[in-house]
């Protein structure tokens, strides 16, 4: 078993990109080579603009190409952004997050039929019942669904057909969602880049930011070079610690574990996924699996919100994916690894500025596929002049721990324990 991703061993195009030696300049500088940072590269390109995106490891090395490979519409701190922005927007505030909860997915989508990228796109979803209880919150979404026009994409589905689409023993129902999708992440997010360097998107890897010197032109110091730029966007999520006068302490790494087994025979992974669904299940600290073009089992879950990784991620999820499939006992996992998630406390995404022209955008908290996407348009929107989206996710406020960030840790991994423990008691 080796500690690569399997995506990363899977990948199609893993050509670097250079180092920056020397200055440079650019009207628009982006920091981070994830999701975030590539599609809002590529959106700005495509609009013409000079775009520099400068990533400290590989495009796509962090958690855009750690992940589930699960595109979905749950969108992360919905209640608390719907709440909040209810109080400027009363009605509307209900649709504005409904309609922004699936843009990423028509994004995604138009991206992959312009350029043509191959990355194992596949629709359908089984958002599973852990609990018999966990059925209403199910039906619930399915009758706002209903009520939106989405009905053809959503089926409440009871226990019994539950277990005609998952040989598993567990779960009391589901939501099967036709819209919702999965695919292979890294692949998405490298063609984007070089659907950006296509558009002239100046892209440099192993190029990591020391500093930013803000003013008139924000200058982005490198280990080997300097960025002068009109605007700065940082995209960083968990794993950059820049500007922490203004950011730190409102964002939290939750590491992550996933693993893949040796592939599946087809007949085997019919009888064990036959309609190839993603699926997650209704816990707060959750489960989540997939079956990757190969036909191995792609398996997660077990959120560490301590921050650190499991020193064995296969021991900690195999018991999990042997409970979910029984028939997998003991078969052979080829891959492990970790990846950090950017938690947010109130698990609205972060996007705010920094000063007039350095912006940041972060804090998916493990739902960032579609998401990054939408917020790549919305930092895109802000450099072209639009700020009406974007003002209203920097309206919503942020708590900063004052205790730094090693006691916000700890009170995260408590606060996640405490969920673990109501669930396991109710």
């Amino acid at each position: 078993m080796t500690d690569q991703t399997y995506y990363a061993a899977t990948a199609r195009d893993y050509a670097p990109y250079p180092a920056l030696q020397g200055d440079i300049g650019a009207d628009i500088v982006v920091v981070g080579g994830g999701f975030t940072g590539v599609n809002t590269a590529l959106e700005l390109a495509e609009r013409g603009y000079s775009v520099v995106l400068l990533e400290a490891q590989r495009i796509g090395w962090g958690a855009t190409g750690r992940n589930g490979g699960q595109v979905t519409g749950s969108l992360s701190g919905d209640t608390a952004l719907q709440k909040h922005l209810s109080k400027t927007m009363g009605s509307e505030a209900a649709d504005f997050v409904w309609n922004l909860r699936w843009q990423g997915h028509d994004t995604i989508r138009a991206r992959i039929a312009r350029y043509a990228i191959e990355c194992d796109l596949r629709h359908g979803h089984l958002h599973t019942a852990w609990k018999p209880g966990h059925m209403a919150e199910l039906r619930a979404f399915a009758a706002e669904a209903e009520r939106r026009g989405m009905g053809a994409d959503i089926a409440l589905l009871d226990k019994t057909e539950i277990h005609a689409r998952l040989d598993t023993p567990l779960y009391h129902g589901g939501l099967l969602n036709r819209r919702n999708m999965h695919l292979h992440p890294l692949n998405l997010c490298r063609a984007e880049a070089r659907a950006a360097q296509d558009q002239s998107t100046r892209i440099f890897e192993q190029t990591a930011v020391t500093n930013i010197h803000h003013g008139e032109r924000p200058v982005v110091e490198t280990t080997a070079g300097r960025v002068t730029a009109d605007t700065v966007i940082l995209a960083g999520g968990a794993y950059h610690r820049l500007e922490q006068g203004a950011l730190g302490g409102k964002l939290f790494p939750a590491a992550l574990g996933n693993m893949a087994t040796i592939p599946l025979t087809d007949a085997e992974a019919r009888t064990l996924n036959p309609e190839n669904l993603a699926v997650y299940d209704t816990r707060f600290v959750l489960d989540y699996y997939r079956l990757t073009a190969d036909n191995r089992l792609l398996f997660g879950g077990g959120a560490n919100y301590s921050g650190k990784a499991s020193p064995d991620i296969e021991a900690s999820l195999r018991p999990a994916m042997e409970r979910t499939f029984p028939r997998l006992a003991g078969i052979d996992v080829e891959f492990a690894w970790s990846g950090q998630a950017g938690i947010v406390p109130n698990r609205v995404p972060m996007l705010g500025r920094v000063s007039p022209n350095v912006f940041y955008a972060q804090g998916y908290s493990g739902h960032g596929i579609a998401t990054s996407h939408i917020v790549a348009g919305i930092m895109a929107e802000v450099v072209a002049g639009t700020m009406e989206r974007f003002d209203l996710f920097a309206s919503v406020p942020h708590t900063r721990n004052p205790f730094g960030e090693r006691t916000g840790q700890a009170m995260l991994s408590l606060g996640m324990w405490y969920y673990r423990a109501r669930e396991a008691l109710g």
